[in-house]
């Protein structure tokens, strides 16, 4: 039988590192031939990091309150098996975008002065760094909210 783990720092850390290496790389190589970054790109992720952030409070509360089952307000455990898969898949999006944006970001700031085109991207590369460190957030969150309850101990026998 396979258990689900807690999603590892170490993992998303590496997936940073690993995609601000390729992102410095790619934009070092091809500043020339992106398009203009506008904030709008950068808060792609924003309304997936809200969603995961509200299914975390609302699964917490069914949780908290032992609502767990199959009937009517219960959560139904395949729903709550869905909503660590979705945590998982955006804690993983999330740090890869991060690392994008921070890849990109390094390149870009040392770049105000000479290239005009580096201020204006900039702001939509911090909004991004952002939105991909708000969704890591929000799906640990989650995660961390799907965990089963913990049983109570059992009281000796009188």
């Amino acid at each position: 039988m396979n258990v689900m783990k807690p999603t590892r720092l170490l993992d998303l850390t590496a997936n940073v590192f690993i995609a601000a290496v390729v992102a410095w790389i790619a934009t070092r190589w091809a500043y020339s031939s992106f398009p203009p970054i506008t904030v709008i790109a950068g808060a792609s992720l924003y309304p997936v990091a809200a969603l995961d952030a509200v299914l975390a409070f609302v699964i917490r509360t069914r949780v908290g309150d032992r609502r767990i089952g199959d009937g009517p307000k219960q959560l139904h455990p395949i729903t709550a098996a869905r909503a660590v898969a979705l945590a998982k898949a955006s804690a993983q999006v999330g740090s890869l975008a991060a690392g994008v944006w921070l890849g990109f970001l390094i390149w870009v700031l040392p770049q105000h002065g000479e290239l005009r085109a580096a201020g204006s991207d900039t702001p939509g590369a911090i909004v991004g760094l952002i939105a991909g460190v708000l969704l890591v957030a929000a799906a640990l969150w989650l995660e961390y909210c799907c965990r089963a309850p913990s049983e109570p101990p059992d009281e000796p026998a009188t």
